[in-house]
């Protein structure tokens, strides 16, 4: 073997290592059998070669791609002897062949779009993946500006702080909306580098950008699954407080006010326990769109849960502001609620709290609505209260009260009084009220209109009926077999009772061991449980009914339930409420309607008691008026068991 100076280089190797030696000793044993092969074939071929091939020289391990020429050797008389080789190292130029092959190769198929623009911001090159998620082809978008893909979501300043970031530092990375061929946005994460030249002026804008407008979709739902309520779409109490937070840095800036309102559906439960969940979620819906219709566009609306909402007003000037709202989301709650073929009627009561007066804090604030609901709800409901001192009090007696009551019964703390129904031409007692009381051993006596209230929210609303209605039995068995065989007592059935018991065996049980007929009983119920037509009311009052109960519907004309239910429902009394009575003397609208109660009852097969009746010319007015049965102080205060007892021993004498 013999070669030049410039293989020499190539090798790494002396005369004396080359000379005489074969490719065996200076190539890999793979590639030295390769060049052996090509040697073989020129000298059979007699024909030259170009090939590009890698060596490996054995001895320094360098690789190197050569661009080889080999030819047969011949004598001047053609006699065949050896291989002429002659190559040139275009290693360099290989590798970056392959670099570019390479770059082709990601280009070609990378799952990220590549956009390439020039200076100008014309596109000059795109990928498959661009035209697979944009929509475009390279043909329609070659030339034009990157902007044909712009959303319109993003505002100008949006665009000035990228190209900002360009100029200064060459590169941008963020999200943006953009919008493929056919009209669809979808989310894109960006990145844009700048290429330059060697002058630092720009060459190429080199863009790449991916499709995440699901995993987008995604950490959105997720956000707001914790951030809004799933049902209406309205902020939740974790939104809430982030709001409450943020309002009260605003109006601390402003030197303004804001109102924090907790709302509560008033007899809610009613829908949901008789027309089911799915139309108490439509009422839901309704409720969620008249609140945000109440309210200003800067204000929040929030749904804590149920049936509870909060409303923060911020940025108040005045209270009147505040308070004109809050009177028209009242007005707005009670327009009756269309739930499929059913019409219902639900008012709201609300506790207003107001930043700075009368805290400083969220959870002081917090604690001030609730306690303003509560008092909005004990003063009768459909009404709004404000916080004041006094209610940090009466929410701890809440407390005390509520768990004095839980030994009440069992330490014989509660009575049932008696108030009479009289006969209205003549005075006779036809019937009575039963009433409970409660003998505190501290307080003295709690009046059911303090303590209802708190049995009916903890649940021992239920224990306490039952034991109301075996005392109510109990007394009523002695009184019709020694006093009056025709007498009738009035039973006060709480809604949540009316609702949540299902069974009444238990009571007419009761009833039957004392040899009590069902007839002495007159069930009260109020407008609330006849808030909606349902199958379950009208089995419930039926039941009662089968059993010789008859029903008074309390407080007739307070309410808001459709006057249909008079004809749906099987009702024997109406009981004008003492609103209507106070005044017929000198108010003579309140005058026609008692005699308008009285007629209209009186078509429909009803008999009428007057509550609340306070002096002989109220008595007169009424019994002119056609009303059957009177009650109030004109004929007694209610009285306990031994008091009506002897009522009823010297009304009998009188007859």
């Amino acid at each position: 073997m013999a070669c030049n100076q410039a293989y020499k280089d190539y090798v790494g190797l002396s005369d004396e290592h080359i000379i005489g030696k074969t490719d065996f000793d200076i190539f890999s044993h793979d590639e030295a059998e390769l060049f052996e092969e090509q040697d073989k074939r020129i000298l059979k071929e007699g024909k030259p070669l170009v090939i590009e091939q890698w060596g490996t020289y054995a001895l320094s391990g360098n690789r190197v791609f050569f661009d080889v020429i080999k030819a047969p050797v011949r004598t001047p008389d053609g006699e065949l002897v050896g291989v002429l080789g002659i190559g040139r190292d275009i290693t360099r130029r290989k590798e970056d062949e392959e670099k570019l092959e390479l770059a082709a190769l990601v280009y070609r198929n990378s799952s990220e779009a590549i956009l390439i623009s020039n200076a100008d911001n014309h596109i000059l090159a795109v990928n498959p993946a661009f035209e697979k998620i944009t929509g475009y082809t390279a043909a329609e978008v070659i030339g034009r500006d990157p902007k044909l893909l712009s959303s319109g979501r993003q505002d100008k300043a949006f665009y000035k702080a990228m190209w900002d970031a360009l100029d200064e530092k060459g590169y941008w990375r963020g999200e943006l909306w953009n919008r493929r061929k056919n009209g669809e946005s979808y989310a894109s994460w960006l990145t844009i580098n700048v290429v330059y030249n060697e002058d630092r002026s720009v060459r190429y804008y080199v863009e790449l950008s991916n499709d995440f407008t699901e995993k987008k979709e995604a950490e959105d739902m997720i956000w707001r699954q914790a951030n809004f309520d799933f049902l209406t779409n309205l902020p939740n109490r974790r939104m809430l407080m982030d709001r409450m937070k943020q309002e009260l840095v605003k109006v601390n800036q402003s030197g303004k006010k804001l109102a924090l309102l907790f709302l509560d559906l008033d007899n809610f439960k009613d829908i949901n326990d008789t027309l089911g969940h799915d139309a108490g979620d439509h009422l839901l819906l309704d409720v969620a769109k008249r609140l945000k219709d109440c309210v200003r566009e800067f204000d929040t609306v929030s749904r804590l849960g149920g049936d509870e909402f909060a409303i923060i007003l911020t940025e108040l000037s005045d209270l009147p502001t505040m308070e004109k709202i809050a009177h028209s989301i009242l007005r707005s709650l009670a327009q009756p609620y269309q739930l499929g073929s059913e019409i219902a009627y639900v008012t709201g009561s609300i506790g207003i709290t107001v930043y700075p007066d009368d805290g400083t804090d969220i959870d002081t604030l917090m604690r001030n609505a609730d306690q303003a609901l509560y008092a909005a709800k004990l003063a009768g409901r459909n009404r709004m209260s404000y916080f004041t001192a006094s209610m940090q009090a009466a929410a701890q007696n809440r407390i005390r009260l509520a768990n004095d009551m839980r030994i009440a019964i069992n330490e014989h703390q509660f009575e049932m009084l008696y108030q009479p129904i009289v006969e209205i031409e003549t005075g006779r007692i036809q019937k009575a009220e039963a009433l409970i009381r409660w003998h505190h051993p501290v307080r003295g006596i709690i009046s059911p209109t303090e303590f209802i209230f708190i049995a009916e929210e903890t649940g021992q609303i239920l224990t306490i009926s039952d034991w109301a209605f075996g005392e109510v039995a109990r007394e009523l068995s002695r009184w019709r077999e020694h006093l009056f065989p025709d007498l009738q007592i009035s039973f006060n059935i709480s809604p949540i009772v009316f609702q949540n018991k299902n069974d009444y065996s238990d009571w007419f049980e009761v009833l039957e061991k004392l040899n009590v007929p069902g007839s002495s009983i007159v069930m009260e119920i109020t407008e609330g449980v006849l808030i909606v037509s349902n199958t379950q009311v009208l089995d419930r009052l039926a039941e009662f009914h089968q059993y010789g109960m008859e029903v008074a519907l309390d407080d007739f004309g307070t309410g808001y339930s459709s006057l249909s239910y008079l004809k749906k429902f099987p009702i024997d009394y109406l009981k004008i409420d003492q609103a209507f009575v106070r005044h017929i003397e000198n108010e003579p609208k309140d005058m026609a309607l008692c005699e308008a109660i009285i007629v209209m009852a009186h078509k429909l097969d009803m008999k009428v008691i007057a509550e609340g009746v306070q002096d002989d010319g109220q008595r007169l007015l009424l019994a002119g008026a056609g009303c059957n049965y009177g009650q109030g102080y004109l004929f007694s205060e209610p009285l306990t068991a031994a008091e009506f007892e002897k009522l009823l021993e010297s009304n009998r004498l009188e007859r």
